[in-house]
């Protein structure tokens, strides 16, 4: 699935079974909720904590969510993110061509 697809299809679902999108602002929440989830899984699996008895453990469903979020904010807001990461990508190799190599933490 490409990006304009993934827009597409979310966009599609959201106009079924969605009614229409939250407002920005309730998606902003919602995707601060979204990331919060996957850092509590990070913090077990990866970091020092345990989990709870019986508390969720997928991290792959936790980052589509958070993808899932922003992608609606793309669509209600009319980003066309295949552009943005195209650009985004130009950005950062224009800006950290040599940056991360150089980067005497990294070595």
């Amino acid at each position: 699935m490409t990006i304009k697809e993934l827009q597409q299809q979310v966009d599609e679902w959201i106009k079924e079974y969605g009614v229409r999108y939250f407002d920005e602002m309730t998606n902003m929440a919602i995707l601060t909720e979204e990331v919060g989830e996957v850092a509590r899984i990070m913090a077990r699996k990866y970091g020092e904590q345990s989990f709870k008895e019986g508390e969720k453990n997928s991290l792959d469903d936790e980052i589509a969510d958070v993808i899932w979020v922003l992608v609606c904010i793309a669509n209600q807001t009319g980003i066309d993110l295949t552009k943005a990461i195209e650009n985004n990508f130009a950005k950062k190799s224009s800006r950290d061509n040599k940056r991360h190599k150089e980067n005497n933490k990294l070595k």
